[in-house]
């Protein structure tokens, strides 16, 4: 199946400022998960798996990292029109950067112009989840919809944290609240239920041009789709309707990712998402072959678990473990792994996140950390286990506990 009617513009731009000090040096889309993937690489496969083919990614913030991984991983058919093409931000309208995420699409409206579909999917690059992206865009088509936004239920007193919709008996747009102070509408017939925003948008092409072109010329507009577009299109009279993301299916999927999703937008969101995809069942599955999870493949040797001398073991218990790693005399439990990490002996790793060409030494003892790429832990080192003396040597500890140590960090 292919949508050729569609246009994807994936909004990856963002800086990433709670993940921080892993977006140190790259945005937040880039930003490594589940050992091998990046957070990218999910919106990207469901796109691909729904059979949606013209992709553009619009970059902005530390792109250098997310515009290799595009380029290396994500090469798609020029012969057939198919293509993840990046845009650079290049400040075609005046000479700033984007103001904001309708700012970002009208910064490259061109390139709606040029393809000229009939419809224009903008959807943000930082979350985990898998979506049948075509099902929304069913509901679109079937709502005859100016625009359709795709939602999450979620508890009335989680509502605070969300861009809260509001929606009638048909499920049409009746109001937008950003971060409620007090409990708004919920959902019809389930007063303990809200919907809150994905962030994720089908538009008709015309709707979204000329509701972009009579932003820009707004000087007080943040230039955002939640704060400004929406609601200008609301009260002009538009029929927007609410996808439910709830009620999406996809090949393959189990009972438990029944409407998983994901905002791993703060350190301690990010270390539970992927600490759960240890789980026996998890509600992420990543080895489905009825909707593969497609990245950058690294040409490394398979990992490797070497040594049983007494104490000098070298092994892994509920654990992912990426190419090229070693675990050589020392163990993991509760971990993930990105390629080449070395685990040197009688060092102990408890639920912990290592990056790629991470070298623990000797004698180590790590627990509820996040460890960046291309860092040399020297043998005998304690990290997460004393939280002064984490933060005495520069690192960062979450307010959960994790403590992060940034890339290519000097111990």
């Amino acid at each position: 199946m292919s949508v050729d009617d569609a246009l994807v513009m994936i909004l990856a731009g963002g800086e990433g400022k709670r993940l921080f000090p892993l977006t140190q040096d790259r945005a937040k889309p880039a930003v490594p998960f589940g050992g091998r993937y990046r957070i990218i690489d999910f919106v990207l496969n469901n796109f691909i798996n729904s059979g949606f083919f013209k992709i553009k990614v619009l970059t902005q913030y530390k792109s250098d990292s997310l515009n290799k991984h595009i380029t290396h991983g994500w090469t798609l058919s020029p012969f057939l029109n198919q293509y993840v093409d990046l845009v650079p931000a290049q400040m075609r309208t005046g000479g700033s950067w984007y103001k904001g995420t309708a700012d970002a699409v009208y910064q490259n409206i061109f390139h709606i112009h040029d393809e000229n579909p009939d419809y224009v999917c903008v959807f943000g690059g930082d979350h985990i989840y898998k979506m049948d992206v075509w099902q929304m865009l069913k509901f679109h088509k079937k709502s005859s919809s100016d625009l359709t936004i795709s939602a999450i239920p979620i508890p009335i007193e989680e509502a605070s944290e969300f861009g809260i919709i509001e929606v009638n008996e048909n499920w049409k747009l009746t109001g937008f609240v950003e971060k409620p102070k007090t409990p708004p509408k919920s959902i019809p017939n389930n007063p303990k239920i809200c919907l809150a925003s994905m962030g994720n948008y089908i538009f008709n092409k015309e709707i979204l041009v000329n509701a972009l072109e009579k932003d820009s010329k707004i000087e007080e507009s943040n230039h955002d789709f939640g704060k400004d577009v929406i609601p200008m299109l609301l009260n002009e009279g538009k029929n927007v309707f609410v996808y439910n993301f709830a009620n999406n299916t996809f090949a393959g999927m189990t009972k438990r990712e029944e409407g998983y999703w994901r905002d791993v937008g703060s350190i301690d969101a990010y270390w539970q998402a992927n600490m759960d995809l240890l789980e026996y069942e998890p509600e992420l599955n990543l080895y489905s072959k009825d909707w593969p999870l497609r990245t950058f493949s690294y040409n490394y040797p398979p990992a490797k678990f070497i040594w049983q001398e007494g104490d000098r073991v070298g092994m892994a218990t509920n654990s992912m473990v990426s190419e090229g790693c070693i675990v050589s005399g020392g163990t993991i439990s509760r971990c993930v792994l990105s390629p080449e990490v070395k685990i040197n002996s009688f060092s102990q790793v408890t639920d912990s996140i290592l990056m790629e060409n991470v070298n623990v030494g000797r004698y180590s003892v790590i627990k509820k950390a996040i460890i960046d790429k291309n860092v040399i832990i020297p043998p005998y080192t304690k990290i997460g286990i004393n939280r002064d003396d984490d933060l005495s040597r520069g690192f960062y500890v979450s307010a959960g506990g994790i403590t992060v140590v940034p890339k290519g960090a000097k111990l």
